[in-house]
């Protein structure tokens, strides 16, 4: 299976407990030696959809590896009564083998029932059908992409996605048609996690967390997100 598009333990949720989202309380994160993440603390709901700000370094990536268990926290507790499913910023597809098969394969690793006709209506979403018989290799980096993407449409309604500069390489009608499943999906309860520096689900209003970074020259500095 890719190590950039993955979900935790076959999609099995970290808890089972409690109201459906994802609580994250007193969370920091090392990168090497270098604090990333301080003391973070945020709540998200069903049906939210949030997007991560700050400049570069700031740990937007880190918040995301470590939320899909990509990342030890060195401190604080991470829960999710829901299915996790994590797209890297790079698209972990197998370039050996035809785009259609990296989705049945995917779906077959996280215990995901996925018969043809779902696979047609996941590649269809983003115009990827045309291309899905080719080998990934020969593929260009906005269709790889696009094959990606569209893997979130077979993963479970409940699902929290945590997305890595998901709408970077693609074309106005993919991004569209990235904004129309991401908010298709909040619609049915499902939670969005995405850390882009573009214009992204804007009609869904989404909320943002800011993450300012650890000032260097302050060791204690919060790297506690500004929400919005």
């Amino acid at each position: 299976m890719d190590n950039q598009t993955q979900t935790r333990n076959a999609m099995t949720p970290t808890n089972t407990a409690g109201e459906d989202g994802l609580r994250i309380d007193q969370l920091s994160v090392l990168r090497g030696m270098a604090l990333v993440i301080s003391k973070l603390s945020f709540r998200q709901q069903a049906g939210e959809i949030c997007c991560l700000t700050g400049p570069n370094g700031a740990g937007k990536s880190t918040l995301l590896r470590t939320i899909a268990g990509r990342l030890s926290a060195a401190e604080g507790t991470i829960t999710c009564s829901v299915p996790l499913v994590y797209v890297g910023h790079t698209d972990g597809l197998s370039g050996a083998i035809t785009g259609r098969e990296n989705l049945v394969g995917w779906a077959k690793v996280n215990g995901l029932l996925a018969p043809e006709s779902d696979i047609d209506t996941a590649l269809a979403g983003f115009a990827a059908n045309r291309f899905s018989d080719l080998p990934v290799r020969v593929l260009s980096r906005g269709q790889r992409r696009r094959l990606a993407l569209a893997r979130l449409a077979l993963a479970p309604s409940n699902s929290l996605w945590l997305l890595d500069e998901p709408n970077a390489g693609l074309d106005r009608a993919s991004n569209d048609s990235l904004d129309q499943l991401v908010t298709g999906h909040a619609d049915r309860g499902g939670m969005v996690m995405a850390a882009t520096h573009l214009d992204f689900a804007a009609a869904a209003t989404p909320r943002s967390l800011h993450l300012a970074g650890i000032m260097p020259e302050t060791s204690s500095a919060s790297a506690q997100g500004k929400i919005g």
